[in-house]
């Protein structure tokens, strides 16, 4: 069967779940296809362990390269959600084994000859992706796909800082690829990043994909000055969606006698909290996990949840994502635990919060944000 039309029979069983399916959601896009067949000549000739792809959203890079011909594939998703649903369409095509999946490391990168990536949204999470291909081999080729109205010259620039020749294709149905040539000589890692607070006693650690990288949003800022009065007789705390683990440290470093979870789907936000951990001294009190919305926290086992949820999925302003946490924390929370949350003013998240957990009130606000204590019924 020629290559393309293996490729084909593959997307046809490609889903998405453990994501979001609809009618209107693909599990494979353009930026998927174009990649593909702008990597196919670098695929052909590649040996076992020398292709590697970042950030495949559900597993059409990954399985299409390995259809291709390519064998040994190493892959790293930020997102556990990607990563579970690779290994859901690997083992539905019967490709599971194919592939074996890295955390972003120079491991990942080692030897490789052609490095195939989905654009990030944050020039920081390219640059790191950027720098850490660079100590691949000497002619290797990074390929970074995305919609044309995502990308931007900063992209082109931040590539150049690491490889020497840059280039892009034409577009094709609204997407385009970034080409990556001759690895600079002497890059080095830049992350973790590092940062004093002093307002707050904290050093905050960042790799490029982890959100506010190591800024200390205002919403998050304006939890840690509830922190003294909430649940005082906890002994169990939970960061619900971590990011950089910036709650989970400040617990630890206040109650040095409550035992601190963090955990996020992210695994630069995970990566980013034990750094951050570290960077403080409490790593041995803070333990950080990669789940999904606390699914590794058992029922009714915490007696105190903090969290800082997302309220933006690309530029809409939604609530989804809120709920599914919420939801978590009113499962993980024992009865008479709190939940404390931050959201901007505009959001109906109080409704929510008295159906998922439970009695909910208002402990502080300003003209931006709300912050609530809910405790679990």
């Amino acid at each position: 069967m020629a290559i393309s039309a293996a490729r084909e029979e593959l997307f046809a069983h490609l889903r998405r779940e453990p994501d979001v399916e609809a009618a209107d959601l693909v599990a494979v896009d353009a930026t998927d296809r174009l990649l593909l067949d702008e990597a196919a000549a670098a695929i052909a000739v590649a040996g076992p362990g020398e292709v590697v792809v970042v950030d495949d959203s559900y597993g059409a890079l990954t399985l299409g390269v390995v259809v291709a011909g390519a064998r040994d594939v190493r892959v790293c998703q930020d997102l556990l959600v990607g990563e579970l649903a690779l290994a859901r369409n690997a083992e539905r095509t019967g490709l599971t084994g194919s592939h074996r999946s890295l955390p972003l490391t120079p491991e990942l990168f080692a030897g490789a000859r052609l490095v195939l990536a989905k654009a990030p949204r944050s020039l920081d999470a390219l640059r790191e992706i950027a720098e850490l291909a660079a100590t691949a081999a000497p002619d290797v080729t990074v390929l970074v796909g995305g919609r044309v109205k995502h990308m931007t010259l900063a992209m082109n620039d931040v590539l150049r800082a690491s490889f020497t020749d840059v280039s892009a294709t034409l577009a094709r149905q609204k997407s385009r690829v970034l080409v990556a040539r001759g690895p600079r000589a002497g890059v080095q890692p830049s992350f973790p990043r590092r940062q004093v607070h002093p307002d707050l006693g904290l050093t905050v650690c960042a790799h490029g994909a982890a959100f506010a990288g190591t800024r200390v949003d205002v919403g998050t800022r304006a939890l840690l000055a509830t922190l003294d009065r909430m649940a005082p007789d906890a002994a169990t705390a939970l960061d619900l969606g971590c990011g950089t683990g910036v709650l989970a440290t400040a617990l630890a470093l206040a109650r040095p006698a409550v035992r601190v979870t963090a955990g996020d789907q992210s695994a630069a936000a995970v990566a980013s909290a034990r750094a951050t951990a570290e960077a403080n001294g409490v790593a041995g009190r803070v333990r950080v996990t990669r789940d999904d919305a606390a699914a590794g926290v058992a029922d009714a086992s915490t007696d105190l949840v903090v969290c800082n949820p997302p309220f933006h999925v690309g530029a809409a302003v939604v609530t989804g994502a809120a709920d599914r946490l919420f939801a978590a924390a009113g499962r993980v929370l024992r009865p008479g635990g709190e939940l404390w949350t931050v959201y901007n003013n505009q959001l109906p998240h109080r409704a929510a919060l008295r159906r998922l957990v439970g009695p909910t009130r208002v402990a502080a606000a300003d003209r931006r944000f709300t912050v609530t204590v809910s405790t679990r019924r």
